[in-house]
């Protein structure tokens, strides 16, 4: 979204930096600006200062800097656009959206008041369960056995949801309201209808979003009962792929203490917490994405992760190397920690103490040598076919690494591990990228060319020997010539229908034609201009990298959306009339699945799922081009590593948009 510099000035001359920066910060005034404790990095004497005749933020520590919208993205970790709509919201302003259409501002605005009302109810019912928590002595002697004190607790805002069905009917005046249901606080029965409360009898977590919205919760057994975690459904607010529990709370400590501790369960974080590791977050109940990782990288450069030693830690963490390899840049720190198979992190600490932890946390397995680790599981170094099976584990692993110093360096101890050069490696991963890409489509041949000989049609003029004792019984042409069966010529066929009823197959129609992946694209994007505001430069070659009508379309489509921005279909068919692919536009929109039909966040996914698929088979074909040019380019071996490098990135994506959905 384009947002017009004169907006952004004027929202700055409204809010006062000062303001803005006191939410987060104790600040004092000291002559004509304030001092406070910088949040950027840990200190003891204030070096952070805040000017309200600049309107600007500085620390002398750590050369942090900037203004109000900048303070925002820093330590909110929130986007441009996020800090500018949530400054502008403060001010009572519309955010101009000059490049997107009425119907558009509109839907937007319906979306964001929705999300509004959805974490109002969820506030509300976090609200009740804090206060059902002081008459819960079940809830609080568990608390207390877990060494969970009042303070961290109300930091958290644990509550306790009770064992009654319909708890939140005393809450809710409306208790049939469908958005109780649409955030994910009552369950509606399918066969009945009746309505009733999600979470019972259980020790409830809200779960924040970076701005400290409630989104969602995530509610505990205190015994043994299945599932021992219930978590809120996906809402329009909601969705454990992105967010992470307890992010919002250790956004101070991710600075303090230099690194963010991701962790398994809720109860982990409240404990670490408890215990003098506040930097703690852990996932929702599904494995490490790299929308997780993306997120955490906002605070912090260094991630650990912590899982049991068992096999199920070992596999969660192999996703979740998966999902950091392609944010694992030189000036980041990932590593893995695996406890003992008897300990949590909170036992681990009760029974080691908090700095036998910290140590165990500095001597956690970097990424480097996970990646290693993982390449080489089951493989007999020992031996020349246990080496080359481990060579062929790292090439995917080591393929999603973003070009940088870590990568050669790999490269080089992978090498040597294989008893390989690393020129001898990187070739001989190049070739197989080539050999493993799908082979380019032959052209059709022209009209007028006969086919080569091994494509011919059998001949048959001369019966083989076999015929000879019998012709008429194995001659393979009727009287005009067509081919038959031999036991069609020797009798009429018998029909389908009853004795001496004639027969005839029924007409065929026309074979429907197969949509493509352009199709799809075309239709997804006619329906919903403004998804080209996501498309990047990789997408758009890939979609007009061909002269024909398909690719003409996209570069109007592209043409059309840089000169008015978005536009609704109805505008765009008005605009199509008299040009040469409205034809193309009409039958793609007109076919039975011509309306991509969804929630947007849904057409979205499906549309990135889309275009990634046509950006594989695009390389693919790159591959196959530049594999025949190896002879005469020198540079061709960088180029199938870089190809290849690119795909298996896509690839990364795509399965964990698969393993999300």
């Amino acid at each position: 979204m384009a947002i017009p510099q004169s907006f952004i000035q004027e929202l700055l001359s409204r809010v006062d930096v000062v303001d803005i920066v006191g939410r987060y910060v104790q600040l004092k005034k000291g002559g004509a600006n304030f001092m406070g404790l910088c949040p950027f990095h840990s200190e003891k004497s204030p070096s952070f200062t805040v000017s309200p005749s600049k309107q600007f933020f500085h620390c002398f520590g750590c050369g942090k800097n900037g203004n109000a919208i900048g303070f925002l993205m820093e330590h909110a970790g929130m986007g441009f656009v996020e800090a500018v709509q949530e400054l502008a919201n403060q001010c009572g302003l519309q955010v101009p959206q000059d490049d997107i259409s009425p119907a558009e501002r509109q839907r937007q605005a319906q979306q964001k008041q929705k999300a509004e009302t959805l974490s109002d109810l969820l506030e509300k019912a976090g609200d009740s369960y804090r206060k059902q928590l002081r008459a819960a002595p079940k809830a609080i002697e568990y608390l207390k056995k877990r060494g969970v004190s009042g303070e961290v607790s109300k930091r958290f805002g644990l509550g306790y949801a009770p064992a009654g069905w319909h708890g939140l009917a005393s809450v809710f005046a409306e208790y049939d309201n469908p958005q109780l249901e649409e955030c994910g606080l009552v369950i509606v029965g399918e066969e009945d209808g009746r309505r009733y409360d999600r979470f019972r009898d259980r020790l409830m977590f809200p779960i924040r979003n970076v701005k400290g919205e409630c989104i969602g919760f995530g509610g505990r057994v205190f015994g043994d009962e299945k599932p021992k975690y219930l978590n809120s459904p996906e809402t329009p607010v909601f969705h454990k792929g992105r967010e992470l529990y307890g992010l919002f709370e250790a956004r101070q400590a991710l600075r303090d203490m230099g690194y963010a501790l991701v962790t398994e369960g809720y109860m982990d974080v409240v404990a670490l917490a408890q215990l003098g590791f506040a930097n703690a977050v852990a996932t929702l109940g599904t494995a490490c994405t790299p929308d997780h990782v993306q997120k955490l990288f906002r605070f912090t450069d260094a991630v650990v992760f912590s899982f049991d030693g068992d096999g199920a830690g070992r596999r969660a963490a192999r996703k979740a190397l998966d999902a950091a390899l392609p944010l694992a840049t030189d000036t980041r720190s990932i590593k893995f920690l695996f406890l003992p198979s008897e300990h949590d992190p909170d036992s681990f600490i009760r029974e080691y103490g908090p700095e036998a932890f910290a140590r165990y946390v500095g001597d956690a397995t970097p990424l480097s040598r996970f990646l290693i680790e993982s390449a080489s599981e089951g493989c007999d170094l020992g031996q020349t076919e246990g080496r080359a099976h481990m060579a062929s584990n790292a090439r995917p692993l080591w393929s999603q690494l973003p070009d940088g110093a870590l990568k050669r360096q790999l490269l080089s101890e992978i090498a040597a591990l294989v008893q390989l050069d690393a020129r001898d490696l990187a070739d001989i991963w190049a070739q197989e990228a080539a050999r493993t890409a799908p082979m380019a489509r032959r052209a059709p041949a022209p009209a007028n060319s006969q086919p080569p000989e091994w494509d011919a049609p059998p001949s048959w003029d001369a019966a083989p020997e076999w015929a000879e004792a019998s012709p008429a019984a194995y001659q393979p042409q009727d009287s005009s010539g067509n081919w038959r069966g031999r036991r069609e010529l020797g009798r009429q066929r018998k029909p389908w229908g009853k004795k001496g009823e004639e027969w005839s197959p029924p007409p065929l129609g026309p074979r429907p034609t197969p949509v493509s992946r352009e199709d799809q694209a075309a239709r997804l994007l006619m329906c919903h201009m403004e998804f080209m505001e996501e498309m990047t430069h990789e997408d758009f070659n890939a979609l007009a990298r061909k002269e024909d009508a398909r690719s003409s379309l996209f570069r109007w489509l592209e043409a059309q959306f840089q000169e008015t921005g978005p536009r609704p279909w109805a505008l765009l068919r008005e605009q199509l009339r008299g040009l040469p692919h409205e034809m193309l536009a009409d039958k793609l929109m007109s076919g039975p699945h011509g309306q991509p039909e969804g929630e947007l966040p849904e057409l979205r996914k499906e549309l990135r799922d889309v275009l990634n698929r046509i950006q594989i088979s695009h390389i693919d074909e790159m591959t196959v081009q530049v594999v025949r040019k190896a002879s005469s380019d020198p540079t061709a071996a960088q180029k199938l590593r870089d190809l290849y490098a690119r795909k298996q990135v896509l690839e990364a994506q795509l399965r964990n948009s698969s393993t999300s959905s």
